[in-house]
This record gives C-alpha cells, sequence and structure tokens, in this order.
C-alpha cells in the first residue's frame, strides 16, 4: 500500500511540474529549442521554433532570436508572397546569434509566420494571435 501511494505522489508531482499555463504554449520534441522567458519572443533552435503559438496585445511586437548555427528568413504567411501581416517581415533574415523584432503589429488578427528558406518545414512554421 506505501508503494502504491508513493508511486501515486510521484506521478502527481511530474504531473504538476509539467502543467502550467499563459499565453504563450509549444511542444517540443525531445531535443527541441528553450522557449524565452520574454513572452513576446520566439525562439529558434535545433532547426524549430518555440514557442509555435503566440498571443500578444494590439500595437505588440514580437521578438525573434536564432539561437540556432545557421541563417533563418523569418516572413509571414503565405510563402513566398509573406502579405498576411507585413510587420513580421522586417525580421527577415536572422545570422546565428542574432534577435530583431516586428514592426507593431496592429490589426486583431491571426498570423502565420515561416522560415522563408524552408518553407514546407513543420517546425519552422507559427502563428501569432494579436488581439
Amino acid at each position: 500500500m506505501a508503494g502504491r501511494l508513493a508511486t501515486a505522489a510521484a506521478l502527481a508531482l511530474i504531473a504538476a511540474a509539467c502543467g502550467g499555463g499563459g499565453s504563450s504554449s509549444s511542444t517540443s520534441p525531445s531535443g527541441g529549442c528553450t522557449p524565452s522567458s520574454n513572452p513576446n519572443t520566439i525562439v529558434i533552435q535545433n532547426n524549430q521554433i518555440c514557442p509555435s503559438t503566440l498571443t500578444i496585445a494590439i500595437g505588440g511586437q514580437v521578438t525573434f532570436t536564432n539561437n540556432d548555427s545557421r541563417v533563418h528568413q523569418m516572413d509571414s504567411d503565405p510563402h513566398p508572397e509573406h502579405t498576411d501581416c507585413p510587420a513580421l517581415n522586417q525580421v527577415d533574415f536572422l545570422n546565428p546569434g542574432q534577435t530583431r523584432t516586428s514592426g507593431n503589429l496592429t490589426v486583431a488578427r491571426r498570423c502565420g509566420f515561416h522560415d522563408h528558406s524552408s518553407p514546407d518545414n513543420a517546425n519552422l512554421k507559427g502563428t501569432i494571435t494579436i488581439q
């Protein structure tokens, strides 16, 4: 009986540690990237982005940080027009270690974005909800 209680307690602790909330969320495979502590920042690491979904206030900006080993070109959807949210296109080329911020996102909507250099890579696509 004591063993079952210990197991149940351990599982409850693990579940609590994995839980959480907030406006930013992402699921990253093992070996993925570590989200920024800044709520309006998207990190590129290990050839993927996190979080892959982000919610910001109208008029806000989004910062992209490239912690990967290669250049990424982050632009608004759709590919190749980049017309959904033109303010995201201000990020564009990011060298390894570089951080850039979008323009102000002033219209309530949902914007998709992707790496123009790898437009079909689902790990380098995401959405930003402006509300």
